[in-house]
């Protein structure tokens, strides 16, 4: 009797995931669509690299990807080493060094699931005011931004910014799968929040607006990724870089200073 193999149930999901047709990933893969069908319904097993090439072509993150080799029977060939390990010694004194090189403007490190790897001064006193409980490793800037103990009720566009950030993970958790996002959205959504706010028709951005003492700091955000990873750890670091909306933002950060 034929059984299903996992590997195959696995990438039929991925295709789904991608909204892709049996025909549109076999000419991407350069594959016959029949070969691809009996992939995922388990009457053929896939060669290590066959398993490669559809995960790259469906765009599946490198730590999926060990998995995907793992339900087809074969080792992962992607190093999933923690940041701290030796190895990314040279990786973490290049992320300082461009950290630092972008005070007095906030930049943070991310890992996947949002948890702060490191930050520059700036982006450290984006946190002040933030409750002690939310500051406890693994500190989770997303959290510490919509929680109502957090940065919540500094943020003055705060329905706009909570919608921009839940928009965001939901991507995340539809490009990964990966459960831990989903519960990290359930819990964010749970959060007390302000009514809904129709968009500026002329924004080009939503931005990050933040009360301080002497003023509010508009932000607009961006997001640095590392090009053509091979390890897991790497692969899913981010680095969240806040540049100055406004001249008067610009000022201010100056003044605060190191």
């Amino acid at each position: 009797m034929e059984t299903t193999h996992p590997i195959g149930t696995r990438l039929r999901e991925w295709r789904q995931r991608r909204h892709l047709s049996q025909l549109d990933l076999a000419l991407d893969a350069e594959i016959s669509t029949r070969h691809l069908s009996f992939v995922e319904t388990g009457r053929s097993a896939p060669s290590r690299d066959m398993v490669l090439r559809l995960a790259a072509e469906l765009d599946v993150p490198l730590r999926e990807r060990n998995a995907l080799l793992l339900a087809a029977g074969y080792a992962p060939v992607y190093a999933d080493r923690s940041l701290d390990d030796a190895s990314f010694k040279t990786v973490r004194a290049a992320i300082e060094i461009l950290l630092k090189a972008h005070d007095p403007f906030p930049a943070l490190a991310i890992d996947r699931y949002w948890n702060l790897v490191t930050a520059n001064r700036a982006g450290m006193a984006l946190m002040q005011g933030v409750a002690s409980h939310l500051l406890e490793p693994p500190v989770n800037v997303l959290r510490v931004s919509l929680h109502p103990d957090g940065a919540a009720s500094r943020i003055e566009n705060l329905a706009e910014w909570r919608a921009h950030l839940l928009h965001r993970l939901r991507k995340q958790f539809e490009a990964s799968a990966d459960p831990k996002l989903l519960d990290l959205l359930d819990e964010l959504k749970g959060y007390p929040a302000p009514p809904p706010h129709s968009p500026d028709p002329a924004a080009i951005a939503v931005p990050l607006c933040v009360r301080s003492e002497r003023g509010t700091m508009s932000f607009l955000s961006t997001t640095m990724l590392f090009g053509t990873p091979l390890d897991v750890s790497l692969s899913e670091l981010a680095i969240e870089i806040f540049l100055p909306a406004d001249a008067a933002t610009v000022d201010l950060l100056r003044q605060l200073g190191p």
